[in-house]
């Protein structure tokens, strides 16, 4: 993988890991645009993901401080409730990963494009229908919604399907504050990634002969500061309820990948 590969794989992580237009979507896009396997760059998938986490974990270090805060108190307040509800958020994905990662997969293989164009033609979809539709009310997140938000994120484990978009979508069809499900919708994701990316890195060697520590790095800061960009932007965007456009974009997207690329 050279340099360049790397920076462009590593921008367009960061910047649709948090807009809801599919960021496996547009790495499997981009790779097969690439010529670039599935084992060649298994770790730039685990640092680039790392990047975003990170990215994460600073635009929303006040949350998660308070978090951590709230949670070494030792008793039921505010702040363990809603880890509890992340806790139950991860359930549904992380039943897909037990029982299914072999089958999730093999879908990540470069050469299923049509698939993927098709599930960003659901995304599309998804996002329509959540434009146009409004609750009559709004409320807090409870337990019930965070395991029905988790089974969304769980779904947009097939690439094309954007796990933003659908665990926004899905938090706001069932009628959730717009700011409260976004930023839940980005702290609930933390787990599953870091346990991925743990695993990922203890079951494989790194071979520095495929991909160079350069790329390496190259990828990380490039979608590092991308990821910083875009979870900001898309914050502001779900205020704001502006997710036509990127339903238009899904789309468009999708149908070049089903009739031009697959």
């Amino acid at each position: 993988m050279e340099w360049f590969e790397a920076l462009v794989l590593g921008l367009i992580q960061g910047l649709t890991e948090f807009l809801p237009v599919s960021s496996s979507a547009h790495l499997e896009i981009t790779k097969n645009l690439f010529g670039i396997s599935g084992e060649e760059n298994l770790y730039f998938s685990v640092l680039v993901h790392g990047g975003t986490v990170l990215s994460t974990l600073v635009v929303f270090r006040k949350e998660i401080i308070q978090l951590a805060a709230g949670a070494f108190k030792f008793k039921y307040n505010e702040e363990t409730d809603y880890i509890l509800k992340i806790a139950v958020s991860t359930i549904p994905v992380f039943i897909i990963g037990i029982f299914f990662k072999d089958y999730i997969e093999s879908f990540f293989d470069g050469e299923s494009l049509v698939f993927v164009g098709s599930m960003l033609l659901i995304t599309a979809l998804i996002l329509t229908f959540t434009f146009f539709y409004k609750p009559k009310r709004q409320r807090k997140i409870n337990f019930i919604d965070a395991f029905v938000i988790g089974i969304s994120q769980a779904i947009a484990v097939l690439p094309g399907i954007s796990r933003s978009g659908a665990t926004i979508s899905t938090g706001l069809i069932l009628g959730n504050n717009k700011s409260e499900v976004a930023q839940f919708s980005f702290l609930m994701v933390l787990i599953p990634i870091l346990g991925e990316n743990f695993l990922s890195i203890i079951s494989k060697t790194y071979d520095s002969a495929s991909i160079p520590m350069s790329s390496l790095i190259i990828g990380f800061l490039a979608s590092f500061l991308s990821g910083l960009f875009a979870c900001k932007v898309m914050l502001n965007i779900v205020r704001k309820g502006k997710l036509i456009w990127f339903a238009i974009y899904c789309a468009i997207v999708g149908l070049i990948s089903i009739f031009v690329l697959g």
